[in-house]
């Protein structure tokens, strides 16, 4: 176990990356996951066709080729991902700014392949609004993006807690990949370097990985299940 104690701060700073990254793709897919949804209940036929297209895509493809599609497809087409270096949060996120974009990468990679999940999961939240509710606000008025914002939303939202946070779990899961797509500093990478480049034993090096993605992943699933608990209760 030496390994693991050993290199305790090369663990915590990519515990610490690895944690941004999940922070910032988190942010993405629940804002892209709650647009798509959107899409895919709007009575606008091309807007449903967008939300539903985008979906099917991005929940059938395999993360490594989202990833492998983001890391060396961007550049071709001439993208480094700026969009993502927004100033003020650079200053909390620093890769964002950095030479290598190859955690702004990892940001959009995982951003698009969990809004797919993220907007099934508020699509089912949405689908367990009583309609009489939807009825009532188009009875006093409300126009589809008021209806949505104060009645159907907020109560989807709700319904769809549970799901979303086994969707983030997942996500957090799916990180691991980012590593081997040229993101240097992450969890995963820092656990290859040691094994490979250094000749670490790989059983405690993994057991730190392992205990890392732990603290990421325990509290949030601890945290569902209590909220669950509640609602049973409270229902």
């Amino acid at each position: 176990m030496s390994a693991l104690f050993d290199n305790l701060d090369l663990f915590a700073k990519g515990f610490w990356l690895t944690l941004q990254l999940c922070i910032l793709s988190a942010t993405g897919a629940l804002l892209i996951g709650t647009i798509v949804a959107v899409l895919r209940i709007s009575p606008v036929p091309p807007l449903r066709f967008l939300g539903t297209a985008y979906v099917t895509v991005f929940r059938n493809s395999p993360l490594t080729i989202v990833f492998f599609m983001i890391a060396f497809g961007l550049p071709v087409l001439g993208s480094n991902a700026d969009f993502m270096n927004i100033p003020g949060l650079n200053l909390v996120f620093g890769r964002l700014d950095y030479d290598l974009p190859y955690f702004r990468f990892a940001v959009v990679a995982l951003s698009l392949y969990t809004g797919a999940f993220v907007c099934e999961a508020i699509r089912s939240g949405i689908n367990a609004v009583p309609p009489g509710q939807a009825e009532a606000a188009r009875a006093i008025g409300l126009t589809f993006a008021q209806n949505l914002r104060y009645v159907v939303l907020p109560q989807a939202w709700q319904a769809a807690t549970v799901p979303l946070g086994s969707v983030i779990i997942a996500m957090i899961k799916n990180s691991a990949l980012a590593g081997f797509f040229g993101l240097v500093g992450d969890l995963s990478q820092t656990g290859y370097d040691l094994v490979i480049s250094q000749g670490e034993p790989v059983i405690p090096v993994f057991i730190g990985i392992s205990i890392g993605f732990l603290i990421l992943t325990m509290p949030l699933g601890l945290l569902l299940d209590r909220f669950e608990r509640r609602t049973v209760r409270a229902r």
